[in-house]
């Protein structure tokens, strides 16, 4: 269908949905070139709505880099709401693109961003949507080769149906790799596009891996089928961060997310021992204050964004984090322009920093502990002592703010009702620091959710809390948290029990998907949308406990679903951490002490010629008994205005 077709009839349907802004393009700063002059198209899909994906960053910038090339153009597209996709598919409108309207099959190449796995029934929905068989299997040369990159895909097991490859690392360079690799390859076959697709580092095609299994249902072979797949695909790292992406998209709509995001750091050198993030994005590179500085001028003169998130897994390990915060409030105060520095530590200098950014609002704090007793902080190498979160709280509290918002997981390994009782023991605490400061105008919220064990940590191997275990310790903090002041929020069950499936299922699963999808099952991500009942109907259909993916607990020699993607980080490594938690042994932050965990060897391996000194570990010293580190904890600030 061309796009004038397609506009003709969206005229008739979009006056009858939801927030027709959402589909209509247009944005300013959107690029928009001549179809027939560009050889190669590549639409970049957000799996879920507009206001959503119009936030995520790195659609953004893969939007921008293809377009930079004159040869190549790049379009959006997200998932319809479902009003939305009643009307297309009763007036028979494909999926398309937001720039041109053209339809998504007449692209070349789909990549699809999966940053969650909740996302996984909208990839389906999105490709059934584009006129496109959903399995790999089944879509010739003559449809779009479908890509998928993002935090989820480090296992793309479940998905491995549905996809042709996988991006396993960062995107910044291989996409555009992809692209011309597919362009040289136009009239050739599907199998020879994935065989030349698979000869690029950090791709990984599912089709050249053949996988049997025990009788116990675990894995017992993970074979590559084809010579040219690699016995593990290496993710692929960016060695030097591209220039900051800075000319946003003004969204039709209000967004979730309605700032622009500059991102200061990437990775983190903590080795929190639940933190699939902190993992997989390793080593650590930083940017310039300079670049950053001349990212949030070009934010502002492109687009009249007044809020700018500053982001990192952990801000307050940005070398230069003082000298970036001074030259902010030197330049913007005044101005009426909000930021928000996520990740600080509890640290005296965290509040120095917050005092330097002069808010004057001072509506709440938040920050992370993660666990309330330093037996389970310890278990998961976030060390902090009970006094010095208490200490936080009155600097907080004495600086003017009157809400303090905690994060805390329940499920944590070996973890016991009195390790939950602590929560609330230190929340109650924390509440009673700040009446003595704010008097009755000091609130504690407090938010829970459910540990989910991810693959390529130390935890991989834990089994996850079942139902009864997670329950009974959501009712203790509901009786222990009525106290006026205290505000507790949850994550239900059946959220955190979808996650486990996915999150460490193999590709058997895929039929589990494709049956729950033909169910109904879309938009996974939205409570009011998950339907959990359905799900367990689906496992039963095929004949899969759901349960064998998440409660159980693994030997330390069983083979994984993603034992043959390489994130750089050893199993040895993970092992020995794992081992340590068992202890509970603590690592000191690795710019202090080397822990040879195998990132910098590999990307050394890479791209040896392009590594900055400043990514050096320290040298690698005898573990011997773990230093605790006092300072281990995460903040995440609140907006901050800078006005006079």
């Amino acid at each position: 269908m061309i796009p004038e077709q397609i506009e003709r009839k969206l005229g008739r349907i979009l006056l009858k949905v939801e927030k027709p802004g959402r589909y209509v393009g247009g944005e300013y700063n959107s690029i928009v070139k001549n179809w027939d002059d560009v050889d190669f198209k590549v639409a970049l899909a957000f799996p879920d709505i507009y206001d959503l994906g119009m936030s995520n960053l790195g659609i953004m910038l893969l939007y921008e880099q293809v377009n930079n090339r004159p040869d190549m153009l790049a379009e959006r597209v997200f998932s319809v709401w479902e009003d939305m996709e009643r009307l297309m598919r009763g007036a028979n409108i494909p999926l398309y693109s937001l720039e041109t309207k053209h339809a998504i099959r007449d692209f070349d190449l789909l990549g699809i961003s999966l940053p969650y796995e909740q996302l996984f029934t909208n990839v389906l929905t999105l490709i059934d949507l584009a006129g496109m068989p959903i399995r790999g299997v089944d879509r010739d040369e003559t449809y779009p080769f479908i890509i998928a990159g993002g935090h989820a895909c480090y296992n793309p097991e479940p998905m491995a149906d549905f996809i042709d490859a996988f991006v396993i690392g960062e995107g910044e360079e291989i996409l555009l790799e992809v692209a011309d690799t597919l362009k040289k390859m136009r009239g050739a076959s599907r199998y020879e596009q994935l065989e030349a697709i698979a000869k690029i580092q950090g791709m990984y095609v599912p089709r050249f891996y053949d996988v049997t299994y025990n009788s116990d249902g675990t894995i017992a072979t993970i074979t590559p089928n084809n010579p040219i797949a690699p016995k593990r695909v290496l993710k692929r790292i960016v060695p030097i961060l591209p220039k900051p992406f800075t000319k946003f998209l003004v969204p039709n709509i209000d967004t979730v997310h309605n700032r622009a995001p500059i991102e200061i750091m990437r990775g983190c050198t903590r080795g929190c021992r639940f933190c699939h993030a902190g993992m997989i994005t390793r080593p650590v590179r930083e940017r310039p204050v300079a670049e950053v500085m001349e990212a949030i001028e070009a934010v502002i003169q492109a687009t009249g964004f007044e809020e700018i998130s500053l982001l990192s897994l952990s801000s307050s390990d940005y070398v230069y984090v003082h000298e970036l915060v001074d030259a902010i409030h030197g330049k913007y105060a005044g101005s009426g322009l909000s930021l928000s520095l996520p990740s600080l530590r509890i640290e005296s200098t965290s509040t120095d920093l917050l005092d330097k950014l002069g808010d004057t609002r001072r509506h709440g704090f938040t920050f992370a502990p993660e666990a309330a007793t330093e037996r389970m902080r310890n278990m998961i190498n976030k060390y902090v002592p009970d006094e010095q979160v208490i200490q936080t709280a009155r600097e907080v509290y004495s600086r003017g703010w009157r809400t303090i918002k905690f994060y805390f997981m329940i499920g944590h390994p070996n973890e016991t009702l009195e390790d939950v009782q602590a929560i609330a023991n230190l929340c109650k605490a924390v509440l009673k620091e700040g009446r003595k400061l704010v008097g009755y105008k000091a609130t504690v919220n407090v938010g829970v959710s459910t540990f989910i064990p991810k693959p390529h940590t130390p935890f991989q191997w834990v089994p996850q809390d079942s139902q009864t275990q997670v329950e009974a310790k959501i009712q203790l903090l509901k009786r222990e948290l009525r106290e006026d002041g205290l505000h507790l929020r949850w994550n239900d069950f059946e959220s955190s029990d979808f996650e486990g499936w996915m999150s460490r299922g193999d590709r058997r699963l895929g039929a589990v998907i494709e049956r729950a999808w033909r169910m109904g099952c879309q938009f996974d991500a939205w409570m009011d949308k998950h339907h959990h009942p359905t799900w367990l109907q689906a496992f039963a259909e095929e004949g899969l406990d759901p349960h064998f993916y998440t409660t159980r607990e693994r030997d330390i020699t069983e083979i994984f679903a993603w034992e043959h993607i390489d994130a750089a980080v050893h199993k040895k490594f993970l092992v020995d951490d794992y081992l340590m938690s068992i202890k509970g042994e603590t690592r000191v932050d690795c710019r202090d002490q080397c822990f040879a965990c195998g990132i910098l060897p590999k990307f050394k391996d890479i791209r040896s010629q392009t590594a900055p000194e400043s990514w050096e570990c320290p040298p690698v010293k005898p573990i011997g008994e773990r230093k605790r580190k006092e300072d281990d904890e995460t903040i995440r600030t609140p907006n901050v205005r800078l006005l006079p």
